[in-house]
């Protein structure tokens, strides 16, 4: 399937975190990018396409929900979403600046892999007409 091409940029500020997250994602068939600052992450959004963002609330240098409204709006880019701190004024927020889906930490490998199929998998869907 086409979906396991699809390019995913992880930005976390915790090394171990970005480095289990690429381990899982590029088993799956996903080509994984990570970043570990807000900043980071707007170079390589500027410099190539990503499919999906996985993307801390708290990131050194910016709120990850700030992140998300830079990311290029586009209808097939899936954001997700991902902190430690569970709240429904972070979910909200997640939600009003363009989260799809919100992830709590921490995140098992199983549960990493279902939301980002699932997601894929409605996207191809909705473009498909189903």
């Amino acid at each position: 399937m086409n979906w396991k091409r699809n390019r995913i940029l992880v930005v976390d500020d915790d090394t171990n975190i970005l480095r289990v997250f690429k381990s899982i994602l590029e088993k799956e068939g996903y080509n994984v990018e990570t970043a570990e600052t807000g900043k980071g992450a707007l170079k390589k959004i500027k410099k190539a396409k990503f499919s999906a963002y996985l993307v801390d609330v708290k990131l050194p240098d910016m709120d990850g929900t700030d992140l998300l409204l830079k990311i290029p709006n586009n209808l097939k880019t899936i954001k997700i979403i991902i902190t430690g701190f569970s709240t429904d004024e972070a979910g909200k927020k997640a939600a009003d600046y363009g989260a799809d889906d919100f992830l709590v930490k921490p995140v098992k490998a199983e549960e990493l892999i279902a939301t980002v199929r699932e997601r894929f998998h409605s996207i191809q869907q909705e473009h498909q007409g189903f």
